[in-house]
């Protein structure tokens, strides 16, 4: 008798097609993640789940494989143009993601074609693409997706192409609500057939989600899933190997730690988040001229044509930098990242939890460092009650020099520095206004640092 090892692929209670397993072993996933053994069972045998699972828990796969099963086990096989899987997802880099990973498997299945719609693309050639190869499997931002259905006198009839769906799956559904797309997700669901298998994803589950749960699941199999050592009472959200740490420090002393910090860690990778688009331009450019001998690259949602670029360049770097705003925060797997650093803490415990979740993922470690003033220092002691995420203190590193004056006489001999400092700094204003979040002194914080 063939001996099966619990929690590999093979101890599913259906046997998944051999060309599948084959681009598993390729990909280096000998065992499921608890995500993926919770949730494939389910979806093959005919049910709607609404999945909650930490970030980086393998969610991309718990979605992927089951489409992968159903289509192959369709009684009719799809035709050129019959979608038979959409993929609504909210942002172009997680797309672009999901896309990859989708890819690796349906190079083996070449009667199945897969198509990319985002934003930042001419959707003329989107049109002209999918009349050109079909697209049996579609993995979609919302909006694009809203707008191809509005194409068909362009000749892509896509209300008439979906009739076929066998399943969607709505990925990081708490953050497709954040980003306000529930108007083009109900109009899309209002276009979709009913009968179909219906997958939602997310790390959180908010009242929101669990409206669009109501409005897009029938009788749907709920799951959350906690890591393995954690108790079934807690409601962490971090990944268990992740080091969370905070550093407390004065506003004239933030930027020249953090700068003391990348220039002792060069060989490691690291994601640094700041809050506005604005302020990525500028801290981005100072970075450059302080921090020699790394690669240091910027991204942030107000880039149209380049984000794709950066983002593909960024997760092939072995060591590096990447300045970013929250773009970066929901569900982008970077290979290897060290380091997430946040010059400030988030408006919300839930997009903190997320920031850190792009380090230590799918069971590799890694670190995080918050930087706080001294009277935020209660930020720990909340995010320790409210998201069940404890952090250390870092120690603040003495005698490093004081950068300030540099950086301020860098941006003054530099009138597009200078310009990009005076946006960073009304940007700034604006963000934190909105939530009340100790407003004077950020403002002090900014102008310790900007050429004011």
């Amino acid at each position: 008798m063939e001996h099966v090892t619990e929690g590999s692929w093979e101890s599913l209670p259906m046997r998944l097609h051999p060309r599948v397993l084959g681009a598993l072993r390729e990909l280096g996933f000998p065992y499921m993640t608890p995500v993926q053994s919770a949730t494939i069972p389910l979806f093959m045998k005919n049910k709607d789940v609404a999945a909650e699972a930490v970030t980086g828990s393998g969610k991309t796969l718990a979605f992927v494989i089951p489409i992968l099963e159903i289509l192959l086990r369709r009684e009719e096989k799809l035709k050129k143009y019959q979608v038979g899987a959409l993929i609504i997802t909210p942002t172009r880099e997680l797309a672009i993601q999901i896309d990859e990973v989708l890819a690796h498997f349906t190079k083996h299945f070449p009667q199945f074609s897969q198509i990319l719609w985002i934003g930042g693309r001419n959707p003329g050639e989107d049109v002209a693409k999918f009349k050109e190869q079909g697209g049996n499997i579609i993995v979609a931002t919302p909006g694009r997706l809203e707008d191809m259905f509005r194409r068909k006198a362009e000749g892509l009839d896509l209300a008439s192409c979906v009739r076929s769906l066998d399943v969607l799956v709505l990925d990081e559904a708490d953050r497709l609500l954040d980003m306000g797309f529930e108007a083009s997700i109900n109009t899309i669901l209002e276009i979709l057939p009913k009968q179909r298998r219906t997958g939602l994803f997310s790390a959180t589950q908010t009242q929101e989600v669990e409206s669009l749960v109501r409005a897009g699941l029938r009788n749907p199999v709920r799951i959350s899933v906690k890591e393995k050592g954690v108790a079934a009472s807690s409601t962490q959200k971090t990944p268990s190997r992740l080091e969370n740490y905070y550093m407390v420090c004065k506003a004239d002393e933030k930027f020249n730690q953090l700068v003391h910090f990348l220039r002792n860690h060069k060989q490691e990778k690291h994601l640094v988040f700041f809050s506005t688009c604005a302020c990525v331009e500028y801290y981005g450019k100072a970075l450059e001229a302080l921090v020699k001998g790394v690669q240091i690259m910027c991204i942030h949602g107000k880039m149209k044509h380049k984000r794709d670029k950066i983002f593909m360049g960024f997760r092939r770097l072995q060591s590096g930098i990447l300045v970013c705003t929250d773009v970066m925060a929901r569900g982008i797997d970077i290979p290897e990242v060290n380091w997430v650093l946040q010059y400030d803490p988030p408006s919300s415990a839930s997009a903190f939890v997320h920031r850190c979740g792009r380090t230590a993922r799918i069971g590799h470690g890694g670190s995080a460092l918050v930087f706080l003033l001294p009277m935020e220092e209660s930020y720990v002691s909340f995010l320790e009650i409210n998201q069940k995420c404890p952090l250390q203190e870092m120690k603040l590193q003495k005698n490093i020099g004081d950068l300030l004056p540099k950086l301020k006489s860098m941006a003054l001999a530099d009138r597009a520095m200078f310009e990009k400092g005076m946006k960073a700094f009304v940007s700034y204003v604006q963000a934190y206004a909105k939530h009340e979040c100790n407003l004077i002194f950020r403002i002090k914080v900014l102008l310790e640092d900007l050429p004011c």
